[in-house]
């Protein structure tokens, strides 16, 4: 753990998910991401343990737990992925690099973390500074819904917070974003 952290910490060059910017509003954008890879775990609805406890678990198959024992390349951001109903679980998913497909990655040794395709699709964003503690991410998520509500969209039930930095990251140099998929 201690190594990815170091590793995560440099993370200038990092890759990072493709996107097409839709459409630029005043407080956010509109993208549409397509769909993407991801290494995931579910976790019991708790946003600060099952950031921890998801992120290490996740971290295990990049790091060699899978049957090719294959390390794989460190990509940003970790996302959160929860429902704004009330459901007990939330998922915590690394983006795996664009040059791996399903069918080129490795199982993982923990039947906890799953390899699958996400369609992310179109989504609006927006972005803060900062730790994306659950009180400054609920802060965002009501700002957007207000943004996205303002504008007409139609949002699907899916809130995704997706951060970008180490641990080590200092605040005024974070990068973190809610993501909530728009329907079509």
């Amino acid at each position: 753990i201690i190594l990815f952290v170091l590793v995560f910490a440099m993370n200038s060059g990092i890759e990072t998910p493709n996107f097409k910017i839709v459409k630029k509003y005043k407080n956010f954008e509109l993208r549409d991401y397509g769909s993407i890879v991801v290494a995931t775990t579910s976790l019991e609805r708790n946003y600060s343990r099952s950031n921890s406890v998801g992120f290490q678990k996740v971290a295990s198959y990049i790091f060699g737990g899978n049957d090719k024992n294959m390390k794989i390349a460190m990509t940003a951001p970790v996302m959160t992925s929860f429902y704004s109903s009330d459901d007990k679980e939330q998922e915590v998913s690394f983006v795996m690099p664009r040059k791996h497909s399903l069918k080129t990655l490795p199982v993982s040794l923990r039947e906890d973390v799953v390899i699958k395709e996400k369609e992310l699709g179109l989504v609006a964003a927006i972005s803060f500074g900062g730790w994306a503690t659950e009180v400054r991410t609920k802060k965002y998520i009501k700002k957007l819904d207000l943004l996205i509500e303002k504008e007409s969209l139609i949002k699907l039930n899916e809130i995704i917070v997706a951060q970008y930095n180490s641990p080590w990251a200092i605040p005024p140099f974070r990068k973190n974003e809610i993501l909530i998929p728009i329907k079509r």
